[in-house]
């Protein structure tokens, strides 16, 4: 089993969730505990390369794998998610 940490940015982000993706969120985590047997999970490109992403509705979850342990970096709504 993975451990799942998140980044501080992430942590922020989630107070800024309303509850019904919250509760949406808790499922894709106990998902990611079973890394790598993730169904779901898309790898990233350019820029983001090593990075994954999995979607729940309309929200994003950016993530990525250090050895056994899965890295929230980031949760937010589709519009302009992957942009800076």
């Amino acid at each position: 089993m993975a451990k799942v940490t998140y980044e501080r940015e992430a942590v922020e982000q989630l107070a800024e969730l309303p509850n019904v993706v919250l509760a949406r969120l808790e499922n894709i985590v106990t998902r990611l505990q079973n890394w790598p047997a993730v169904s779901g999970a898309k790898p990233l490109r350019g820029d983001l390369a090593g990075h994954y992403r999995i979607r729940t509705g309309d929200y994003r979850i950016q993530f990525r794998v250090a050895g056994d342990e899965v890295i929230i970096e980031q949760i937010g709504h589709r519009d302009g998610f992957y942009e800076d």
